[in-house]
């Protein structure tokens, strides 16, 4: 699963060029323990089928839902049911994004039981966009517009298998106009896009069990454990 994650590039010339943006995003703060239930960076395509930035709740509320505590336990999304699930086929077929990070965390379990959080990002520490699916929910008591998204996971790659048997699907950036493109609704088109990345592409450290503290967002978080 993806649980936790950083998104700490905020250079809107990079934000741009990345994502291929026609406007240039302002105001992003670095972020270094984004939690599910906040407000996440998200890439999504306007009316007249432009990339632009959004910012979305972590947790999909379907739009049938009762109330938005539905969106706690919608954080994450098995690419291999996506098609299937009432939850999510709805906006497999038309409402994908991208989640904007550059690094994510998953817990090593222990001899003794204990764990140790593992920062994992690119080599090359860019940032990425991982595949998503948003939501818009109208709350009946407030008339409140939520708009949310969920991350879809797939199986593991070989760094990621010793921590945890699911990761986030990091898509290619050659990849994210096919995922994005409304127009595109044969999703049988768009699953072979839901693969594990390149294992050699990524690496992998320890870092302070501060992370585990939701609260806590500071750029410590992911210096490398010294022991």
């Amino acid at each position: 699963m993806c649980g936790r994650y950083t998104q700490t590039v905020t250079d809107p010339q990079l934000l741009a060029q990345t994502f291929h943006l026609e406007n240039t995003p302002s105001g992003l703060a670095p972020r270094y323990n984004i939690a599910p239930s906040q407000s996440v960076a998200t890439i999504v395509k306007d009316e007249a089928n432009r990339n632009r930035l959004a910012m979305m709740r972590w947790g999909l509320i379907p739009s049938w839902a009762k109330d938005a505590t539905v969106g706690n336990r919608m954080i994450n999304a098995r690419a291999e049911t996506l098609a299937e699930k009432p939850s999510f086929r709805a906006a497999f077929r038309s409402r994908r994004c991208l989640v904007v990070a550059d690094g994510f965390y998953e817990w090593k379990t222990n001899d003794d039981g204990s764990k140790t959080p593992i920062y994992i990002r690119l080599k090359d520490g860019s940032i990425f966009g991982m595949a998503g699916l948003w939501e818009q929910w109208k709350d009946p008591a407030t008339g409140e517009l939520i708009t949310s998204c969920t991350i879809i996971t797939t199986d593991p790659n070989e760094l990621i298998k010793p921590l945890h048997h699911r990761m986030a699907v990091i898509m290619p950036q050659a990849d994210y106009e096919q995922w994005l493109d409304p127009r595109q609704t044969d999703t049988q088109q768009l699953e072979p896009l839901l693969r594990p990345y390149t294992a050699a592409e990524m690496t992998a450290y320890p870092v302070s069990t501060r992370v585990n503290n939701a609260k806590y967002d500071g750029p410590d978080l992911i210096d490398p454990l010294v022991e």
